[in-house]
């Protein structure tokens, strides 16, 4: 890694003032204790000046030599909105590698650009929104309801594969430095929020007790606990009556006192106006500035803490407030060393030579083979080879350059759509015709069929259909979305699958790439589909990825992070948060494909389920193990997956929960012993008081590589391994 070669008057000067202890203001001494350093800060600063440091847009402090700072940045996927930067899939398909170490390489990578692009733009003076080193991300809400089109920014629909992929970037960006972060991490939206898009700025999200401990809140105990990520960003909503940016049980009883959170607080980007303007709890901007303030929403993003004065004037909230608020937002920009002399930090000297670099390039079509799901391959249709005489590429994803970056996104000069792999892969005797065929989501103007007959005359037609960025998606960001970013319906627009009607109706052998960020319920595009792959949003490198698995270069092994149901009907109303009838755990209706869920080009068994004990207490744990052999002819990744059943419980359980997945290589011919841990904390239930609790009986527990569930080995997926216990 090249550095940056800091001029000689200022590496003497650095050493000379930190030797001499020669600074204007104990703040700035790097010597001091974290605590002392922010006391002295925030005694020199009037009201007006701390409450300015609260917004998301901190203005600086000239007398104080205070630069300014904008709080607001975005990594859902790589540094997004400033420029040039690795683009990798979105989460939900990083979610679909179930790699934590893959995961954790990422977050490291993109906290490396972020440093760089912080120390040019700093270099240069500029101070602005997406500029700075604390990222609003991940968002690790729980993936309930495929409707909603920010589903496609989260790792899925269970709490404990989002706990451990949400760690693990948390890890990867804010890095292991025992004084230093990184950059800060936070995690969104804190707790209970997903959809609708339409509504988010008046709803009040309804849960039970048992639902909110055992769904929405493990991932989030998981980050803080564990992960110690930096920031928690307030939902718009409400949730159970309480706005989720002023809620006194949410943010003080769970995140400060039992969890310990010792980072800050932000609101959601104006939901401060929501308290007057849309939940309508409170009368004006003084008093929604107060009521947050007062609840220890340390940041504001928006508009309304510059009322904080006023609010202290009418007595809504007081001076003393404002300085607790700000003790505990200041800490995270003294640990990014914002506050240092240059060269202080270890990070001071990434330099702009790792943006988009070859190898965060490789990583990115690392993670987008590894989330690439094959649903389908009827008689070995895929891979095919690279010597095939004629390919027909189709469909309106084929060459979208949207369906590669779903949103959040950083800007790449090296963008290969699926056409671009297709033909990057083939050798140069290969014929391919290439034509669009059908619009993203309405039908044809022009009737005539130019299509259909080229499909006929192909020896493979490879149809790219699916969705993009434009159809779901944020609130406004989705512009050819009917629901502001949140769909309807859950099927492949009805024009895509006329047109692949139409096109399966010549062609020879049809290879079907679906892009999306969500489940889409396409079984007619199952049936007439020789093979099927769903590819997410693949990021910069995706198209290259897709040709990879086509055309074998590389074996798919991602899995599925959420369920497919059969059809919008099989789902509760979308403004139901309860979590019956939803999601693997508790879904009644069959789905089309199950959570879990991926085929390969070779063949896994699994034998010899071992339990180091069928008997135990409640304070004991015990090994699982069991032998994976690869009986193909390929070496592939094979995900690995432990399920547990309460058999025995008081109250309702999930029907499977997920608790441990390892990602493993295999030759042809080779096997590996795997070994699970269960703890006596994975047995536990969720009562109905929101209450952990470990109550005797028996437990089944399912290894294999998908959901131990019938639909699974119908479709193909590895075979499972059934084992119990019982808790005495």
């Amino acid at each position: 890694m090249k550095k940056i070669i800091l001029p000689l008057y200022a590496i003497l000067a650095f050493s000379c003032s930190l030797g001499a202890q020669n600074f204007k203001f104990p703040y700035q001494n790097p010597a001091l204790p974290l605590d002392k350093r922010i006391d002295d800060l925030v005694s020199r600063m009037t009201m007006e000046e701390k409450a300015g440091q609260l917004m998301y847009n901190s203005p600086s402090v000239e007398r104080l030599d205070v630069p300014a700072y904008n709080w607001w940045n975005e990594c859902l996927h790589g540094v997004a909105r400033n420029g040039r930067a690795t683009i990798f899939p979105q989460a939900i398909g990083m979610a679909a590698a179930f790699d934590v170490d893959l995961m954790q390489r990422i977050g490291d990578a993109i906290s490396d650009e972020a440093r760089a692009k912080y120390n040019v733009s700093v270099a240069n003076g500029y101070r602005g929104r997406y500029q700075g080193l604390t990222f609003w991300t991940p968002n690790i809400n729980i993936f309930r309801d495929p409707r909603w089109g920010r589903g496609q920014e989260t790792y899925g629909e269970d709490p404990y594969l989002t706990s451990r992929i949400g760690v693990a970037f948390v890890k990867g960006l804010q890095g292991d430095h025992p004084t230093y972060l990184k950059s800060a991490a936070m995690a969104k939206h804190y707790a209970v929020h997903s959809g609708p898009e339409k509504l988010r700025h008046e709803f009040d999200a309804k849960v039970s007790m048992k639902d909110l401990w055992e769904t929405y809140l493990p991932a989030f105990e998981a980050l803080v606990t564990e992960a110690k990520v930096e920031g928690v960003m307030g939902a718009y909503n409400r949730t159970n009556g309480d706005p989720c940016c002023a809620h006194p049980y949410l943010m003080q009883e769970v995140l400060r006192k039992r969890w310990g959170f010792k980072g800050y607080f932000v609101s959601d980007c104006w939901a401060l106006v929501d308290f007057f303007a849309g939940h309508k709890i409170v009368p004006d901007a003084p008093s929604a500035a107060a009521l947050a303030l007062n609840t220890g929403c340390n940041l504001n993003c928006g508009s309304t803490y510059p009322q904080l004065p006023a609010a202290v004037a009418q007595g809504l909230t007081s001076e003393q407030m404002i300085d607790a608020n700000l003790r505990q937002l200041l800490p995270t920009r003294f640990k990014l060393g914002l506050f240092d002399p240059l060269g202080t930090t270890p990070f001071d000297q990434i330099g702009t030579e790792v943006i988009a670099c070859e190898k965060h390039i490789n990583l990115s079509r690392e993670a987008a083979v590894k989330s690439i799901v094959l649903l389908k391959n009827k008689n070995n249709a895929l891979p095919l080879s690279k010597e095939v005489a004629s390919v027909f590429v189709t469909g309106p994803t084929a060459a979208h350059i949207q369906a590669l970056l779903a949103n959040y996104y950083g800007q790449s000069n090296d963008l290969r759509t699926i056409l671009e792999g297709v033909m990057g892969k083939v050798s140069p005797q290969t014929s391919v015709h290439y034509s669009q065929g059908a619009l993203l989501d309405e039908a044809n103007r022009n009737p005539v069929d130019w299509f259909s007959g080229e499909a006929g005359a192909a020896e493979v037609t490879i149809a790219c259909l699916g969705l993009s960025q434009l159809i779901e998606g944020e609130e406004g960001e989705a512009i050819a979305s009917r629901h502001l970013g949140d769909r309807d319906d859950i099927a492949l627009p009805q024009n895509q699958v006329d047109f692949l009607k139409k096109i399966r109706a010549n062609a020879k052998k049809l290879i079907v790439v679906i892009t999306g960020g969500s489940a889409i319920a396409c079984p007619e595009v199952f049936e007439m589909a020789d093979a099927l792959l769903f590819v997410w949003y693949p990021g910069e490198q995706g198209g290259n990825a897709v040709a990879d698995i086509i055309f074998g270069d590389a074996v798919p092994s991602g899995r599925l992070p959420v369920t497919f149901p059969m059809s919008v009907k099989d789902l509760p109303p979308f403004e139901d948060y309860a979590m019956k009838n939803r999601t693997y755990r508790y879904a009644e209706k069959t789905p089309l494909f199950p959570f879990g869920f991926g085929l390969s080009y070779t063949n896994f068994t699994y034998s010899n389920l071992k339990l180091s004990k069928s008997k135990i207490g409640t304070n004991e744990t015990i090994t699982v193990e069991t032998t994976v052999t690869n009986t193909g002819k390929v070496r592939a990744d094979e995900v690995i997956q432990l399920y547990l059943t309460d058999v025995a419980a008081s109250v309702a359980v999930p029907k499977y929960a997920l608790k441990g997945f390892q990602r493993v290589s295999l030759w042809p011919g080779a096997s590996k012993m795997i070994n699970f841990t269960v703890t006596p904390d994975m047995l536990k239930l969720v009562n109905e008081k929101g209450e952990k609790v470990l109550e005797k009986g028996e437990f089944k527990i399912f290894v294999g590589g998908s959901l131990p569930a019938q639909r699974s080995l119908e479709l193909g997926a590895a075979q499972y391994l059934e084992g119990k216990i019982s808790v005495e």
